[in-house]
């Protein structure tokens, strides 16, 4: 099946030259030139992924992102930008972005980050469908993988999708200590050196969701000088 692509991007000439290679490697693409329009577009069509520019005319590239991860799309993104400015880029992961790109990196390189980013999509849809499981339970926190919702004690949580990611991660594999690295790597599919910072927020925001006291933290916990675990010792509800 050919994927299919929405790139959102205002230089024309910039957008031209992605296209042609993204086509001969047999992606389908539709283009918008603006934020709006590309909003319109992911909100009317589904796509296998979106490149998003960071700076874009009537509506940026962070806002579209935080529109479209607002309203539940957990199509793969890709924000792409001249800029090289690292609040840019943790704003952008942790408003739901998948990798930040920067416009100066060579086509065979942005085309392989895209069939990557396609292909962690596809292997996480297919391991939900495959395991049979209508939900996961774990103590009073039940996560349902396929409306990916989570509720405790039957009251719902209104988690972001990257906190719904890094939540069923960690609720998938009770007791395993995850280092900040490696949550990178399995949960926002790559690894750079100094994104630590980003984790550390997303498990803050995620126990101000989920823990009854974030002082006293009962699912996620703090292994000191390693890492984080789901908590193991937790009672059925």
């Amino acid at each position: 099946m050919t994927p299919s692509l929405l790139l959102v991007e205002d230089d024309a000439d910039f957008a031209q030259l992605l296209c042609l290679s993204l086509a001969e490697e047999s992606f389908e693409v539709t283009v918008a030139r603006d934020g709006e329009a590309g909003l319109a577009h992911a909100q009317e069509q589904e796509f296998d992924l979106i490149l998003l520019d960071l700076m874009l005319p009537a509506m940026s590239g962070l806002e579209v992102c935080k529109a479209l991860r607002s309203a539940g799309n957990h199509t793969p993104l890709l924000m792409l930008t001249a800029r090289d400015s690292e609040i840019d880029r943790v704003l952008g992961l942790e408003l739901g972005a998948d990798d930040y790109l920067p416009k100066t990196m060579g086509v065979r390189e942005l085309v392989a980050r895209v069939r990557a980013a396609i292909r962690r999509s596809r292997t996480y849809v297919d391991q939900e469908e495959g395991d049979g499981e209508d939900f996961l339970q774990r103590g009073s926190l039940r996560l349902d993988p396929t409306k990916r919702t989570v509720d405790r004690a039957g009251e719902a949580l209104n988690l972001t999708a990257k906190e719904f990611d890094l939540l069923w991660h960690f609720a998938s594999h009770p007791g395993r200590v995850f280092r900040r690295e490696d949550l990178l790597t399995a949960v926002w599919g790559f690894q750079y050196e100094g994104y630590q910072h980003t984790v550390n927020s997303h498990i803050n925001r995620l126990r101000a969701k989920i823990e009854p006291d974030v002082r006293e933290p009962h699912f996620l916990l703090t292994v000191w000088g390693v890492g984080y675990k789901f908590n193991d010792q937790l009672e059925s509800a």
